[in-house]
């Protein structure tokens, strides 16, 4: 995954007071009712991309 497919990823699922982001709320909520794994992930992904480059110097 690039930077621009995991931004856009975490610009549509933002986690509500809940844990679910709306799309999950409104598709998944009955059937399923836990965090948004989407979120979840891409913020994991998106810390660890930052972190490399800070530690290794880039912009």
């Amino acid at each position: 995954m690039t930077e621009d497919q995991v931004g856009r990823i975490l610009s549509v699922h933002l986690p509500g007071v809940d844990g679910l982001c709306a799309g999950c709320r409104w598709w998944w909520a009955r059937l399923a009712p836990y965090p948004c794994y989407q979120a979840d992930w891409t913020a994991r992904w998106h810390a660890r991309s930052v972190t490399r480059r800070f530690l290794d110097g880039k912009p």
